[in-house]
């Protein structure tokens, strides 16, 4: 097998310097014509196929973005990283992926990543617990940005939407339609994003002089199991006591909750009606189809790339403003989300509805 050519083996049949080497590679302006048009015929003479990783780092900059993701089957992921993969095509940049899985721990993953010492910036979905590190990274000069972070509001940039918002619009929607008895089911409670859902829940409920009752908020695990537990619990209940409508925090446990609904009985949106969360494939394919807050994934992933390279280019000229005026409060970007009114809610049962999105522009009256 013939030896692979090497930025080494370029260099020295050209007679330059390695760093000559990569500043022809990464088209820096600051080689002769001459010098540049040698290196390149030896490169095609010598069949040399450049390693991005190497040729970055031999002028001081990776050219590879490391994206961090929890487990590729969760259903939320696969739009957003479409959305990162399609905004890198229009850059000099390549992704380098790792994903998670139970039992691994995210720390060692980031160290791994820092010990290759290939990429240059760094782009997390749900960090969680693994905050306070990408914060101590960030400090030292590497460009962090979030999505979706699940803990308290973390002091790096971070791309997603507004929470509790839009979950006041899913139930506003609900009380429009006439519903009084509305029921929660929430997500794990450590989740910030869940805190923010039930925030907007209990101030839709207020803003419509509606009294709040406990016993219709439920506990979940995000998972369709938490929605089977949760039909079970209210087809348990006498006609009196049960809800009219539930806004549901996500819509894998809202598909829980329809199937085992149809399976006890309980009409779907006759008897109760469902508003969901995230508008993932699916949920224009479940019977019935569900109403449900969209999320704009791949517009997060762009926005998330388009932040992240920009803080990476930035960096020389944001050191030097720091120093003029001080640390600079964290960039955030929440971007709209749309609410997509199908069957589960009961509206396409009145007069003159279809199937549409809505904007969420509506905002709470007050904090809640």
């Amino acid at each position: 097998m013939k030896p692979k050519v090497t930025i080494e083996d370029i260099a020295r049949l050209a007679g330059v310097s390695k760093a000559t080497v990569s500043r022809v590679l990464n088209e820096r302006s600051n080689v002769k014509a001459e010098t540049r048009e040698r290196v390149l015929r030896v490169m095609q003479e010598q069949g040399f196929v450049p390693s991005l990783a190497a040729a970055g780092l031999a002028g001081g900059r990776s050219r590879l973005v490391g994206v961090l993701t929890p487990p590729l089957t969760q259903p939320t992921v696969p739009e957003i990283l479409r959305g990162v993969a399609e905004a890198i095509e229009h850059t000099d940049y390549e992704i380098v992926l790792y994903s998670t899985h139970a039992g691994q721990s995210p720390s060692t993953i980031v160290n791994r990543i820092l010990a290759l010492g290939l990429t240059s910036c760094l782009l997390v979905l749900q960090p969680g617990s693994l905050t306070p590190r990408l914060t101590q990274l960030a400090t030292q000069g590497l460009p962090v940005v979030v999505i979706d972070d699940q803990g308290p509001a973390p002091e790096l940039p971070s791309v997603g939407i507004d929470n509790r918002v839009s979950a006041y619009q899913a139930t506003m929607h609900l009380i429009r339609l006439g519903y009084r008895r509305i029921a929660h089911l929430q997500g794990p409670s450590e989740f910030r994003c869940v805190q923010e859902r039930y925030q907007g829940y209990r101030q839709a409920l207020d803003d419509a002089g509606y009294p709040f009752n406990p016993s219709l908020v439920f506990n979940g695990t995000f998972e369709t199991s938490s929605g089977r537990a949760c039909a079970t619990a209210l087809a348990s209940l006498s006609p009196s006591e049960r809800p009219d409508a539930i806004f549901i925090a996500n819509d894998q446990m809202a598909y829980g909750f329809l199937g085992a609904a149809e399976a006890l009985g309980l009409r779907i949106p006759q008897d109760i009606a469902v508003v969901g969360f995230d508008d993932i494939p699916l949920s224009a394919h479940v019977k019935p189809r569900l109403t449900t807050v969209k999320q704009p994934f791949y517009e997060i992933g762009r926005n998330a790339v388009e932040l992240l390279l920009s803080l990476l280019h930035a960096q020389p000229q944001q050191s030097v403003a720091d120093a003029e005026s001080g640390p600079q409060p964290p960039i955030r970007i929440q971007l709209p989300t749309r609410l997509v009114i199908r069957e589960s809610c009961g509206a396409l049962l009145l007069p003159r509805h279809q199937e549409q999105e809505h904007t969420v522009s509506e905002e709470p009256k007050s904090e809640g």
